[in-house]
């Protein structure tokens, strides 16, 4: 059944744009040179307009996905990297459970499987732009015209096409890293950068106010002649991003770095060649960020569905369970006040946690919970679980040290699990702690760039070892 459905990817390969792998390897300069023009296109494209829009003002119901899926809305990149993760995981999931065969030590298998997600991506990628153009996202569908559609959606899936063959370009090895990656953590550090030197004036009823923290810090220590009320204000106004929320966001984000340096190393030992040992080390965060990523795209989807069903059964009984939303004060963004939405989304500042205690530990459990749970699931589906680990230990003749071989699988299950769980749940804390402090871009976000961050830095230590590390700080800093 598995190579059966392979099969049939074969006959659109011949069509299907791809980028080649790189005939010679790609010196260190050369990666950060693609890296930073694949950056640029994404960056365009996230601020290019849809042609044809008549309206992008109504609530936006992937509001709380924008973030994690670098997207843009009413631009190209309005989709983000939302094909292209959904198909990912899903087709890792189907040949993690075995329900597609695939045996990735084979290049033709490989290339049919990534042949088969590139379509899955371009298939969820048409079906979105469809939904989103026939719900009016747009403005009315008879206002807009069958033209105008037909446009919008031929532009949301070139869009995708253009996201997915920059992913490919990086992870071919042209340049550092995956797209994904690179685009979420860009889109994360944009929206906090903003909220941290945004020029733009808002007016909240008090007069016109610079929206950036550090904008308006010195802004209202030049203009106001009390100084104290002047920083009282800074740090701590509401509506708009503070100083408080500033200094919140690098106090996760160090928090992060710190405990990405936890782990557990594991002695082992060349079978063959005696007196050859090494460690294999098992981190804090096994998972890395995958846990809070599938967490998160769980209760967006949520979020979503329930907007979409409150907004045309708003007295069903079933509907009011799954949440009601009401629009946030001055805003026509909605927000979940009650029903299952409500409890499994985060309360934003310590005086909303502790207004509703009931929401806020029903909260801190799923989250917890969830994001341990799925940590241990994507072990089992991205073959980095224990039993994975022993077979690519054993294939390259290693063995733990002061254990029989018949005895390594025991003492990876002991660990790798209990580290992918814990880790996932430490996580889900962070992000906890990071939205009652206020951090800026949330604490799912803050907590998916840090990772992706170091995550570039390690790369960039091992793909630049042979320069000084002041040379590679300025390469990469």
């Amino acid at each position: 059944m598995g190579f059966r459905f392979l099969e049939l990817v074969r006959p659109f390969m011949s069509i299907l744009p791809e980028v080649t792998a790189p005939e010679r390897k790609v010196t260190f300069q050369h990666k950060v040179l693609w890296t930073a023009t694949t950056l640029l296109i994404f960056l365009v494209c996230s601020q290019v307009p849809l042609y044809g829009i008549m309206s992008s003002d109504s609530s936006d119901p992937l509001y709380w996905m924008r973030v994690i899926l670098a997207s843009n809305r009413g631009t190209l990149m309005e989709l983000g990297i939302t094909p292209i993760v959904t198909s990912g995981m899903i087709m890792q999931l189907l040949a993690g459970a075995q329900l597609v065969e695939v045996d990735f030590s084979l290049k033709d298998d490989r290339a049919l499987f990534g042949a088969a997600q590139k379509i899955f991506a371009l298939v969820i990628a048409l079906g979105q732009a469809t939904v989103y153009v026939l719900t009016g996202l747009y403005g009315s569908p008879s206002s807009l015209g069958p033209g105008v559609c037909l446009l919008l959606i031929l532009q949301l899936v070139a869009a995708a096409l253009i996201v997915i063959l920059l992913d490919e370009l990086l992870t071919k090895g042209y340049g550092l890293g995956s797209g994904i990656s690179l685009f979420i953590a860009t889109n994360i550090c944009e929206s906090i950068i903003w909220k941290a030197f945004s020029p733009n004036t808002i007016n909240t009823g008090r007069g016109p106010e610079f929206e950036g923290a550090v904008i308006a810090l010195f802004h209202l220590l030049f203009t106001w002649n009390d100084k104290s009320r002047a920083l009282k204000e800074a740090f701590y106004r509401e509506r708009l991003p503070n100083v408080m929320n500033l200094l919140a966001t690098v106090a996760v984000f160090a928090v992060v770095i710190y405990l990405q340096g936890f782990r557990v190393e594991i002695p082992i030992k060349s079978a063959k060649m005696r007196g050859q040992r090494a460690t294999y080390p098992v981190k804090l965060f096994y998972t890395s960020n995958m846990p809070i990523m599938l967490e998160s795209a769980l209760t967006s989807n949520v979020f979503l569905f329930s907007q979409m069903l409150a907004s045309r059964f708003p007295d069903n009984l079933f509907v009011r369970l799954l949440g009601v939303w009401e629009p946030l004060e001055e805003s026509t963004q909605l927000s979940a006040v009650s029903g299952l939405s409500y409890y499994i989304s985060a309360p934003h500042s310590v005086r909303a946690a502790l207004s509703d205690p009931f929401h806020t530990v029903v909260y801190i459990a799923f989250i917890t919970t969830t994001c341990a749970v799925f940590s241990k699931l994507w072990i089992e589906v991205s073959g980095s679980g224990p039993r994975d680990v022993a077979k690519q230990l054993k294939d390259q003749s290693m063995t733990l040290a002061g254990h029989r071989d018949a005895s390594i699988y025991k003492e990876l299950k002991r660990v790798i699990p209990t580290a992918a769980a814990f880790g996932g749940a430490t996580l889900g804390l962070l992000s906890v702690v990071a939205d009652l402090m206020g951090a800026l871009g949330s604490g799912t976000g803050i907590l998916m760039a840090t990772t992706i961050i170091y995550g570039y830095f390690e790369l960039g230590v091992k793909e630049n070892a042979g320069l000084d590390a002041a040379g590679l700080n300025d390469l990469l800093f």
